[in-house]
């Protein structure tokens, strides 16, 4: 697919006012992308978990007006966030040629999280990929038949994901789950830098209803936001090296899912997380997002690895923040430990137990 396959026709619907309600999950990576180009487009292809918990659940209130013009208001939690509105506001610019019916709208845009606003977990992915999915209904709306919209669920999907990407690279994979490629892979069928696709090879049952729990080492506002990261990637001395690496631990990966290899899976994903890091250490301007309690967290994950012989590892977003993940069958040994040994390491002790999900969903 290209660009052009996401102009709609023509509307054939003229909608005075309404409103469409949409959730959305975050996601975390397991092979990471980290270096972008062109309008939002990834260097190496990702693959995530489907977050089910921490979500952003969105509505959005329309209604027609006269003029041409971006015209809209954002809420979080009942409370006017002009914070948010420039962010939205280029959101909109960038995706007008693909939506054009948003000029002739006001939108009241109301949105939450049901994770702490504060909690040091990025909402963008979350959050552009649930107000992506609500726009997308609006069109569908004005263009669809009502009998036709369920025929549309997929393609509908794929346009969401391909808009949310303009909003936040991370969003086009929120959409679907548990995992999800973004990115072109020559191993990867149907794989693409324009939207994001669920992953369509085998998965053995030892990574079914994987758990990952978030510990909230900092909850302040990263020194360097991801956007910045991203474009200190265009001058890293290491970068098509790790863009190589990267598409490479993804084709690795493919066989891990299959056989159900935890082991393989735990050394690569660890891998994954601290190149991410050591990408932004490369960078020039250089820079720390780690701090000195994400890695006390990692050694004593390694050494209770190893004490216990348990198959729990950790990842690491854009930020200090570590997600420790585990199977299903070790959720209680992993959350005594985590009480017992990691908590304390946490920001207010704060941490969050979420597991594998599925996606976006009407609300």
């Amino acid at each position: 697919m290209t660009n052009q396959d996401f102009i709609p026709k023509p509307y054939t619907e003229i909608l005075e006012n309404g409103s469409v309600s949409y959730q959305s999950p975050s996601n975390i990576a397991l092979v990471k992308y980290w270096g972008k180009y062109a309008e939002q487009l990834p260097q190496n292809a990702s693959v995530s978990f489907t977050l089910s918990q921490c979500r952003t659940e969105t509505t959005v209130h329309f209604k027609k007006k006269n003029e041409d013009s971006f015209d809209f208001e954002v809420y979080l939690d009942g409370v006017r966030e002009l914070g948010f509105e420039p962010k939205i506001k280029k959101f909109f610019e960038r995706v007008e040629h693909y939506i054009p019916f948003i000029k002739k709208y006001h939108f009241v845009i109301r949105t939450k999280n049901t994770f702490p606003h504060s909690s040091g977990i990025a909402s963008s992915a979350s959050g552009m990929s649930a107000l992506a999915m609500c726009l997308v209904a609006i069109e569908n709306k004005l263009n669809l038949p009502k009998e036709q919209q369920a025929q549309h669920k997929e393609f509908g999907l794929q346009k969401a994901s391909f808009l949310a990407r303009l909003g936040s690279g991370s969003a086009a994979r929120s959409l679907e789950g548990p995992l999800v490629v973004w990115g072109e892979h020559s191993k990867i069928e149907g794989s693409s830098n324009l939207f994001g696709t669920r992953y369509p090879y085998a998965i053995h049952e030892n990574f079914s209803n994987y758990q990952d729990t978030i510990l909230l080492v900092d909850k302040n506002e990263k020194q360097v936001s991801s956007t910045v990261g991203h474009d200190l990637m265009h001058h890293n001395p290491y970068a098509t090296e790790r863009f190589k690496e990267a598409n490479n631990n993804l084709e690795k990966l493919i066989s891990i899912f299959e056989q159900g290899d935890i082991d393989a899976f735990i050394t690569l994903v660890e891998s994954e997380a601290l190149q991410l890091h050591a990408m932004m250490m490369a960078s020039k301007p250089y820079f720390i997002l780690m701090k000195p309690n994400t890695l006390e967290i990692l050694n004593r994950i390694w050494s209770y690895r190893i004490k216990t012989g348990s198959k729990v590892c950790f990842t690491l977003d854009a930020g200090a923040n570590v997600h420790v993940l585990y199977p299903d069958s070790e959720k209680d040994a992993v959350a005594r430990f985590i009480k017992d040994q990691l908590a304390h390491f946490c920001k207010d002790g704060a941490y969050i137990d979420d597991f594998l999900g599925q996606g976006a969903t009407v609300l």
